[in-house]
């Protein structure tokens, strides 16, 4: 068991309880509720993208071409 909140699991593709949870390797969360588990691939993709553009920000560019 690994505590309070909602888990998206990756493996499964489906939302946990927190009773009921796969390896933390295979889930995205703890979100507070169950409909936020249910858009948690939304949301890790609208934070990616929200990263990215800090990145291109911070660096001045896309970030590939200096890696």
């Amino acid at each position: 068991m690994s505590g309070k909140g909602w888990y998206f699991c990756l493996k499964h593709r489906r939302v946990e309880a927190p009773e009921e949870v796969c390896r933390a390797l295979n889930r995205l969360g703890p979100y507070s509720d169950r409909a936020s588990a249910e858009n948690a691939l939304e949301i890790a993709h609208r934070r990616t993208e929200e990263a990215d553009e800090a990145d291109r920000h911070w660096g001045g560019g896309s970030g590939a071409e200096e890696r």
